[in-house]
């Protein structure tokens, strides 16, 4: 049985057992009272035995994973608190990476991959402006038409609308006014960036289960200190990809040792913000059925109640950091955080939760039937590798190194939407000044027919006017003859 220490305290130690490690969990704590360094000791103890892990740095502090720590008094003093003895400073093989390819190996996914539900979420659409977005995906299905990136997906918007009529049959009223607004949102995600995640090459997920050659997991570091403050929603909306993605693709796995992958999403209350119920009823069902593929997920947020109740019934470790209850509202926050873990007698734990100090925390983990064990009271153990970030000449030194190093920093732009519906409005656009050309010669024709016929005619007038007089004189003439000749 293999195991991770997460602390302990009093002679007590409390582990996890990396079979029940694709049952999730939760980090959570206010502000500064250690959650950070939680996540950091929880991926080390993942890759330690051979578990690959994702994790989202949104503060920019966990770089330092992948180097070695430094001895320091309190971290000596910490360990001998605990009583661990086999306590070595190493770092853990990382790659980096980094939706705005700033700090990291670009990470993109395609408009179809993503797909409407995900996409109508990350736009702020209401429920008509997503039902015309499902009409396009649709259309855009049925005539071959690939989405890679964000010109791909104005493209077939412009076209669409150009099309409306021809189209209502088929795939319903598209009104002018949802693909106008779905235009605009589709600018302001431009300008917070956007345009660099939507594209290709995509992240290969095969990427993220590597283990390097002493069998430690790597762990996929994603630089998301400025995701998070220009485009929280791309940010979320970026985790939830990733996890159907990982749900849709993977096999099943059954009861394991050990979990295939492990995910750490930071900020955890961005993914249910604002939620549609459509959505937020898809994530609890891959909540609840991933595990089975072998993956664990653990959300990192200030209080458990930041997570559906729905989604936080599915999560088994449970590591509580301090609260602090200022009002009536914090005090019964704390009062609902407490009622979540399996009472201990000995702790009291609504009061516990509001004394812990800094790297001190509660912990229920999974007994080996599954069933949540009583809730400790631990110091949770020092971190193997740095504690806070890498320079900037390390960080770029291990891109250098990393296995995926040219793989994806080149952007390929191939044939897709854009290009095809281009091509097939210019032949639109042909047709039709042929079809005008062709009715103009025609009638120029038909004037010219008309012309000359007038022209015909008017002689023929002509001809009989002059020959009625030439023939009417001469029977004047001969009558007025014959009467001056009789006379």
């Amino acid at each position: 049985m293999q195991e991770i220490l997460i602390g302990g305290q009093n002679g007590i130690k409390v582990f996890m057992d990396a079979a029940m490690g694709n049952r999730h969990g939760m980090i959570s704590g206010a502000t500064g009272t250690g959650k950070t360094i939680t996540l950091q000791i929880l991926a080390e103890g993942f890759s330690k035995i051979g578990v690959p892990v994702f994790l989202a740095d949104i503060k920019g502090d966990l770089s330092g994973i992948t180097a070695a720590g430094k001895s320091h008094e309190k971290i000596t003093e910490r360990i001998k608190q605990i009583g661990i003895s086999d306590y070595e400073q190493h770092g853990k093989p990382t790659v980096f990476w980094d939706i705005f390819a700033k700090t990291g190996h670009p990470v993109r996914a395609t408009i179809s991959d993503m797909g409407p539900l995900l996409l109508s979420n990350l736009l702020e659409l209401n429920d008509t402006q997503t039902g015309v977005l499902y009409s396009c995906f649709k259309l855009a299905d049925d005539n071959g038409l690939l989405l890679l990136d964000l010109k791909d997906l104005r493209a077939l918007l412009t076209w669409v609308g150009s099309q409306d009529k021809a189209l209502q049959t088929e795939y319903g009223n598209i009104a002018a006014a949802s693909l106008g607004a779905i235009q605009r949102q589709l600018l302001v995600l431009e300008e917070q960036g956007a345009e660099h995640f939507f594209g290709e090459p995509a992240l290969q997920l095969d990427d993220l289960f590597k283990t390097d050659f002493s069998g430690n997991g790597v762990i996929s570091v994603l630089d998301a200190t400025d995701l998070v403050s220009k485009s929280p929603r791309l940010y979320a909306t970026f985790l939830l990809w990733l996890l159907a993605e990982l749900f849709e693709n993977l096999p099943e796995v059954g009861d394991a040792d050990r979990p295939k992958l492990v995910l750490f999403f930071d900020e955890a209350h961005l993914l249910f913000d604002q939620a549609p119920k459509s959505l937020l009823n898809k994530i609890e069902q891959i909540v609840r059925l991933i595990r089975s593929k072998g993956v664990g997920v653990y959300f990192i947020s200030q209080s458990p109640l930041d997570v559906p109740e729905d989604v936080l019934g599915q999560l088994g470790l449970k590591i509580q950091h301090a609260l602090r209850a200022y009002t009536p509202k914090d005090q019964q926050v704390v009062k609902s955080v407490a009622g979540t873990f399996r009472a201990n007698p000995t702790i009291d734990t609504e009061s516990a939760i509001q004394e812990l100090k800094t790297g001190e925390a509660l912990v229920s983990v999974l007994n080996k039937d599954g069933s949540p064990a009583q809730v400790e009271r631990i110091l949770i153990r020092p971190p193997e590798s740095q504690i806070g970030p890498i320079s900037e000449e390390l960080r770029a030194e291990i891109m250098k190194r990393s296995p995926f190093h040219g793989r994806y920093e080149e952007e390929i732009d191939r044939e897709s939407a854009y290009e095809m519906l281009k091509q097939k409005t210019e032949q639109q656009n042909q047709e039709k000044l042929e079809e005008q050309e062709a009715k103009k010669e025609k009638k120029a024709a038909s004037g010219g027919d008309r012309q000359r016929q007038t022209v015909t005619e008017a002689l023929i007038k002509n001809a009989a006017r002059s020959i009625g007089t030439t023939v009417g004189r001469q029977i004047i003439r001969g009558i007025m003859g014959s009467l001056m000749g009789r006379r």
